[in-house]
């Protein structure tokens, strides 16, 4: 059967709907000889701030049951730095590339965006609205903010915009309602989870800011209801991301809503998990005798009374 595992985010037309998750990849180009990252729907960039970040002190990861703890800090080289040189290589992959920003204000977030607007190669912006690491209160818990960002930011780019939200919200679907009134192309659901871990040998905290975010495969259920409850409540599409393993972990998020994923701490165990997805996508495809992977999107919710169906 040929089947086609191409979809269209957001205009955005992907040869097939997994994509490296923010953070996992470094700026994207760096596991180009571990790994064919042609192969891949897209890449999505480590986050960039407007000026450079050294991030939070060591120690800063931590393995824990069912998945890794971080509170990197948003350690980055500068939005400036980042379109010298990692742009310049990631442009040459022949994928997709959406950069990850962030900023402390709305001014960093405009600034920043303008700069990569400017550039050529970038796909998409993806706006970082709830890195949980951080000092600051995340950006989405504040409705306002949240808005003057996104409305700042369509007005200074001329490509999508993806907001990433916090799964930490009381209504998540809500949320992306509200980011998409407000212009975001597309959401990413989500972030990762706050928690924390102790060395019962030193009688310590795992990480030097004590709590951190939580990823891996042991939030996917917590993320699996994040989406299905915001694709009955938008219309933009949905960029899931959290706990995807394999690529049946994939399709279920795709028949949740999802109209891509992004896989992130299972590329940090091996690089190769992310092409597995994408071959275990196509062979589910085939032994159901399903010829186009967006035709299970959402699937989950067709026939049932809500407001997408």
């Amino acid at each position: 059967m040929n089947l086609d595992l191409s979809v269209s985010f957001a205009g955005i037309k992907l040869k097939n709907p997994v994509l490296s998750a923010s953070g996992t990849f470094g700026y994207g180009y760096e596991l180009a000889d571990l790994i064919p990252l042609q192969r891949l729907g897209g890449i999505i960039t480590k986050t960039i701030t407007l000026e450079p970040r050294a991030g939070n002190p060591q120690p800063r990861i931590a393995e824990v049951c069912g998945g890794m703890l971080n509170t990197i800090g948003l350690q980055n080289i500068g939005v400036k730095t980042f379109v010298e040189e990692p742009l310049e290589k990631l442009s040459k992959i022949g994928t997709p590339i959406f950069v990850s920003v962030a900023g402390f204000c709305l001014k960093d977030y405009v600034e920043t965006v303008k700069i990569l607007n400017a550039q050529k190669g970038i796909a998409a912006i993806e706006l970082n609205l709830s890195c949980p690491n951080l000092k600051k209160q995340i950006v989405c818990a504040d409705l306002p903010l949240t808005k003057a960002v996104i409305k700042g930011v369509k007005k200074a780019s001329k490509i999508p915009i993806i907001a990433k939200l916090s799964p930490m919200i009381t209504d998540i679907a809500e949320l992306s309602l509200i980011v998409q009134n407000a212009g975001a192309d597309a959401v990413t659901l989500a972030n990762t989870y706050p928690a924390m871990a102790i060395d019962i040998k030193t009688f310590k905290p795992k990480l030097s800011t004590v709590k951190g975010g939580m990823s891996g495969a042991c939030i996917k259920p917590l993320t699996l209801r994040c989406v299905y409850d915001a694709y009955k409540k938008i219309r933009i599409p949905i960029l899931a991301c959290g706990g995807i393993t394999t690529g049946e972990d994939a399709v279920e998020f795709m028949l949740a809503g999802a109209s891509a994923v992004s896989v992130g701490t299972a590329s940090l165990i091996s690089p190769e998990n992310i092409i597995k997805t994408i071959d275990a996508i196509e062979e589910i495809l085939e032994n159901y005798k399903i010829r186009k992977v967006k035709d299970i999107v959402g699937r989950l919710c067709k026939g049932k009374d809500n407001d997408r169906c």
